[in-house]
């Protein structure tokens, strides 16, 4: 049997990337970006074997990067033995196909490869769904080309698209129709999420969404906030579904905490739009909690990326938090973070791994989600025990005394709350 057992090889995938260094670029975004891409390459299961970029006013429009450039790079990869050669920008689909006969073989995009990572790491049928209609969004165009050189049908009874209908026409047909089935069952999620939402208000409780470059602690976060198990790893996009929790704050008041997939530079158009169901939780939530990775050289570049894509999804403007986390890298250098927390005096810099910081973080929670409350003082009978657990339950006491007769609450509570004490309130109060 032993003799029977096929050895494979095993070895990544080698991968060459390319840059284009546009005149209305910063070179040192483009060295940026290309450490990003190769961090996005290993964690597709790749391994990087070397770089090659070019300045440009504009891109090539047959081969995205000048024709001797790519010959150039093209003699290296063969001697690199190299499989993949990744883009760092969206080719067009004659683009890719030019560059494959260059390079003899595989050609990808900085989109192409965000895809199959999310692809690699979508568990739930609603996060399926969603990688496939953006991977089919990004297919669409680009059968061009893959079956030009069949001979075009026959008609005839049963044929659909009758004589002269070549293989592109069908196998396009048969991707849009998917597209729409697909898009039909989002819509249905989406009616699915409302209603939960719905329940979640009738319940009085707020909603907060985490969100974040990738990689920037946001699972961490809500895993140390509520006790939770979500996946947390060091690499990109390690969470790609919604997962919500409950996190009682020290206020005595419920907040569901949502962490959300991870943004990152240049994310896919198609890829935000097929997010859309999952990213209704960030539109629909009180508060977003954006968590920045405050140790890394390009934090500020990464809030930028982030508001972009909550304008893209409608999120702008929404209240939110600045959250700083990872300060336990900062290495005893706080200047960086003294600057963020200069421009944004409400954030909060923690650590999420060793719990620095996340008494202040609730503290800000509970101020920045508290409802408008009644602050009442109320007299409860001693031998009302299920009213006073009630009041523990529902509202935040800030002092109480016994009497004879009579427990003594000041008590702030939610306004629907009123009508179940009014037999117990004495008055109204001003202030805490």
């Amino acid at each position: 049997m032993k003799a029977l057992i096929e050895t494979r090889n095993t070895r990544p995938e080698r991968v060459f990337l390319i840059g284009l260094d546009l005149k209305s670029r910063n070179g040192r975004d483009l060295s940026d970006s290309l450490d990003e891409l190769a961090e996005l390459a290993v964690s597709a299961g790749g391994e990087v074997v070397g770089d090659g970029t070019q300045k440009l006013a504009t891109p090539c429009a047959s081969t995205f990067i000048g024709k001797g450039k790519a010959d150039e790079f093209a003699g290296y990869c063969r001697r690199a033995d190299v499989d993949t050669v990744i883009f760092d920008d969206e080719l067009s689909p004659a683009q890719s196909r030019n560059l494959e006969k260059v390079f003899n073989c595989k050609i990808l995009d900085r989109t192409s490869l965000i895809l199959d990572i999310f692809a690699r790491r979508a568990r739930t049928k609603e996060g399926k769904l969603q990688i496939e209609l953006a991977q089919l969004q990004h297919l669409l165009p680009r059968l061009t080309g893959f079956w030009g050189h069949l001979s075009r049908q026959k008609g005839g009874i049963g044929m659909r698209g009758g004589e002269g209908e070549t293989q592109l026409e069908t196998d396009r047909r048969r991707v849009q129709d998917r597209i729409a089935r697909i898009s039909r069952d989002l819509e249905v999620v989406r009616r699915q999420r409302s209603t939960q939402l719905n329940a979640r208000q009738r319940n009085h409780w707020a909603l907060a969404s985490i969100v974040g470059y990738t990689n920037a602690g946001k699972s961490t976060l809500l895993n140390t906030l509520t006790g939770s198990e979500v996946l947390a790893e060091d690499k990109p996009f390690a969470t790609l579904d919604p997962t919500t929790r409950r996190l009682r704050l020290p206020t005595n008041q419920n907040v569901l905490l949502t962490d959300t997939v991870g943004f990152i530079r240049k994310l896919p158009h198609g890829l935000v739009e097929a997010f859309k169901a999952t990213l209704e939780e960030v539109v629909q939530a009180d508060l977003l909690i954006h968590v920045v990775d405050i140790s890394h050289p390009q934090a500020e570049e990464q809030i930028q990326s982030v508001d972009a894509v909550l304008k893209e999804i409608g999120a702008e403007g929404r209240p939110t938090l600045m959250v700083f986390n990872k300060v336990d890298r900062l290495n005893g250098s706080p200047e960086k973070l003294t600057r963020f927390l200069e421009r944004h005096p409400h954030g909060v810099a923690i650590s999420a791994t060793n719990g620095q910081g996340l008494p202040q973080l609730l503290e800000q929670l509970g101020s920045q989600l508290r409802p408008v409350r009644e602050f009442l003082e109320l007299a409860v009978p001693h031998d009302r025990s299920g009213v006073i657990a009630r009041l523990h339950e529902v509202g935040q006491v800030i002092e109480r005394r016994y009497h004879p007769k009579t427990a003594r609450f000041k008590v702030r509570l939610p306004p629907h709350t009123h009508e179940e004490f009014a037999p117990y309130i004495v008055r109204e109060l001003q202030t805490a």
